[in-house]
């Protein structure tokens, strides 16, 4: 599990219909293997180039994109962030 301020990504693994789960605030976005095998294969990008890859696969309306920009910027550094949310992506 990683935990970031406002974004946290929940690993649910085998046996759950969605194996992660991005947590913004009280919203919950179930991710699906497809978007998650996809996503692996942009982790190497640098934060800046990975993160609207990461907002338009995951935030699948356009209020879910705005709600993810909105916890990111509020939250900090882009750079660490996506680093963490790369550095899981790796891990699944």
């Amino acid at each position: 599990m990683s935990t970031l301020k406002g974004l946290r990504l929940e690993q649910r693994g085998e046996g759950n219909y969605y194996k992660v789960i991005l947590h913004i605030g009280s919203t919950l976005i179930p991710i699906s293997d497809d978007i998650i095998e996809e996503l692996q294969s942009y982790t190497t990008l640098p934060a800046d180039q990975f993160f609207p890859i990461f907002v338009n696969k995951v935030g699948y309306s356009s209020y879910l994109q705005e709600q993810i920009r909105q916890v990111v910027r509020g939250a900090g550094d882009l750079s660490t962030q996506m680093s963490a949310i790369q550095q899981f992506f790796r891990q699944e």
